[in-house]
């Protein structure tokens, strides 16, 4: 690969494009060309048509960046992804053939991050205020912590329910940062996702947001990808 792929930056639920703005102002700083579109979280099949959509638009190979839930929208795009060069996740799921949201999440107790998590009459499922300052964004300037609340996106319950068909992480590199005080998903759970998928793992003593309160480790791990990928051609 003799240029420099494309980053896209896949946000997760309770949260949109914004979060990325740190890591976003490191890579446009080294000239990665970098986008960050927002998901609706209505379905796992509107987000991945989503991504589709904005993969479409990209002019050449791309890195695909997912957070949380934005490991499952980037996973969930399989084997057809052509412009695809590989995967990123960032205290994100991965999961595999036949594995839901919901199942996983089943085998364990509650996360803090999700302990009050309610359902509003049109079926979208929204954190509280002291789950989301607290748990969800632990480890995130307060400040910072309350304005990713007023800007949380909510997720379908239904996407609990979806399952996964053959992952795209099965076909590409991988490289996956694990948040060992996350309280959303269980840090173990997140080593789990990396050891199967083979991926080239760091651990990051941050919450679930790590590219909120440690942007410097989530872009040198975009950049490694980037550079691997080139590499590998």
């Amino acid at each position: 690969m003799s240029t420099r792929p494309n980053i896209l930056l896949v946000h997760g639920a309770w949260a949109d494009g914004s979060c990325w703005s740190g890591v976003i102002e490191r890579l446009q700083a080294d000239g990665y060309h970098v986008t960050a579109p927002q998901f609706p979280l209505t379905s796992l099949a509107d987000d991945v048509a989503r991504l589709r959509h904005v993969l479409e638009l990209q002019d050449g190979a791309t890195i695909v960046v997912g957070h949380s839930y934005g490991g499952q929208i980037a996973t969930a795009l399989g084997s057809e992804a052509p412009n695809v060069a590989g995967l990123v996740y960032i205290a994100a799921f991965g999961l595999d053939n036949g594995e839901s949201l919901g199942g996983l999440l089943s085998q364990g107790p509650t996360t803090p991050a999700l302990e009050h998590l309610f359902t509003d009459k049109q079926g979208f499922g929204w954190l509280s205020e002291d789950d989301f300052v607290n748990h969800f964004a632990s480890g995130v300037d307060p400040v910072q912590a309350n304005v990713l609340y007023a800007v949380q996106q909510p997720l379908a319950v239904s996407a609990f329910a979806d399952v996964i068909g053959v992952p795209a992480w099965k076909s590409l590199p991988t490289w996956y940062l694990v948040g060992a005080g996350d309280q959303a998903i269980p840090p173990d759970a997140e080593r789990l996702f990396a050891n199967r998928m083979g991926a080239t793992t760091i651990e990051v003593d941050s919450g679930h947001l790590a590219m909120v309160s440690h942007p410097d480790e989530t872009a040198q791990l975009i950049r490694d990808a980037a550079e691997g990928v080139r590499n590998a051609d």
